[in-house]
Formats: structure tokens, sequence, C-alpha cells
């Protein structure tokens, strides 16, 4: 048996701009969804949810992005610990970790995979 990701249509390329986050709605969860630019242009995606376990909001997608550390981060916007965008990892308490989801562009799609 084949493990293959369900990939879903979340929103247009368009709609997210680069280095601010936006939220959606998937398999009922809030997700933060970053379109992050690098000094060459080249961007990357990524998902994480948007529920932040300090505030206990789900105001993960209204965070700052940047790096810290050598790791591209966003800062909760009420309490500013920082999570690794990549991981999920809290980087001021590596206990706490929030959910991050595989995010990818089809033709200029954003899908998310379970």
């Amino acid at each position: 048996m084949t493990n293959q990701k369900q990939w879903q249509d979340i929103c247009k390329t368009g709609e997210i701009l680069p280095n601010i986050g936006v939220c959606a709605l998937f398999e009922g969860q809030q997700v933060a969804i970053f379109k992050i630019a690098d000094s060459s242009g080249t961007e990357q995606l990524f998902a994480i949810n948007n529920y932040c376990p300090f505030s206990e909001s789900n105001t993960i997608s209204r965070g700052l992005v940047g790096s810290l550390a050598g790791k591209i981060v966003v800062a909760s916007p009420l309490y500013k610990q920082h999570f690794d965008l990549s991981t999920g990892i809290c980087l001021e308490d590596s206990t706490v970790s929030l959910d991050i989801y595989p995010v990818r562009i089809e033709g200029d799609t954003v899908q998310l995979a379970a």
C-alpha cells in the first residue's frame, strides 16, 4: 500500500504577500502560511499551525518573520516566542512545538497535504 499525500487547494499564490503570513482553514485547523523571499528573490512556502500555545490564541499568521540562530522563524505577535518555520519547534522552549504541514505550489495554486 502506498502512502500518497492528498493535496488540497488552499489559495492562489498571489494572495500571499512575501514575508507576511495568511491564515487558512485546513482539515478543521487554522494554518498559518508564509511565503518567504530571500535576498536573491527566491521564495519558499511554509505552513504551520496558527495556534500559539503561549497566548492560547490563533495568532501565528500575524507574527513577524525573520531569521534567528540560522533558522527562518516567526515570532508570536503577543509574547514573542520564535518558532522555526521548518520544524515548528519553539527556539526559547524546545519542549513546545507547532505542527507543520507539507506545502507546495501547483501552477498558481498553493496546496497543503495532511
